[in-house]
């Protein structure tokens, strides 16, 4: 496995305007390093011990992206180490970082995580919920936290039109917090959908950032 080669091969498919988060959770920092090599510097993780490990061993220009769920009990943890949150499932959660990171003198960049997959086992807002949670301007409250936009997964198919469908009701969230000039957002401009197997179809219906593993580094070492 070349990782500089798939990179290269991955790098070239995506169109211009679409960011590349690697997803490098479960691979050693010995392929990231390749893939840093070869000139990427967004990393995903997803386990707050495992990127606390590589991020301490890692050149320190790297964007670190956490994409995993994160447990309350471990936000302070990784607080000032991350230039994306993009897993920010709940308010209880959103809560929590604004208040680590005012404490720890940083403003925390975060993504609200929509739920529509099929799947229970998913986390994140249900969109009624996120929706609400704008026009109430509950956001306002915040002091320490920006949030960049929006993330969410569809549902675990190979039924590609259930897949279209969930990334197209994503967006559709997405845009109508954007475009909503009342509620003022500024660097509001994030739609993160996409992974190794679904991308394309994420990128068509207007992902600006996708998450791409295996097709790098290949399978999970460990």
């Amino acid at each position: 496995m070349n990782v500089a080669e798939n990179l290269a091969e991955v790098l070239a498919e995506i169109p211009p305007g679409v960011g590349l988060v690697a997803v490098s959770k479960f691979h050693p920092a010995s392929i990231i390093s390749e893939a840093y090599g070869a000139g990427q510097r967004c990393f995903g993780e997803s386990r707050v011990q495992e990127f606390l490990e590589k991020e301490k061993d890692l050149p320190s220009d790297i964007r670190w992206h956490f994409i995993g769920h994160l447990q309350t009990n471990k936000v302070k943890q990784i607080i000032g180490k991350t230039t994306l949150i993009e897993s920010v499932d709940s308010e209880r959660l959103l809560d929590l970082i604004d208040r680590e990171s005012a404490k720890a003198g940083v403003v925390s960049r975060v993504l609200m995580q929509v739920h529509v997959a099929k799947e229970e086992t998913k986390f994140g807002f249900y969109p009624e919920e996120l929706l609400q949670y704008f026009s109430e301007r509950r956001f306002e409250k915040l002091t320490n936290t920006h949030i960049c936009g929006v993330m969410g997964m569809a549902s675990n198919t190979d039924d590609l039109s259930r897949v279209r469908a969930d990334f197209r009701e994503i967006a559709s969230i997405y845009r109508s917090i954007a475009d909503d000039s009342a509620l003022g957002l500024r660097g509001f401009d994030t739609l993160s959908m996409g992974m190794s197997g679904d991308w394309r179809i994420a990128v068509e219906e207007g992902s600006n950032l996708v998450r791409i593993g295996t097709r790098i580094f290949g399978e999970r070492e460990y």
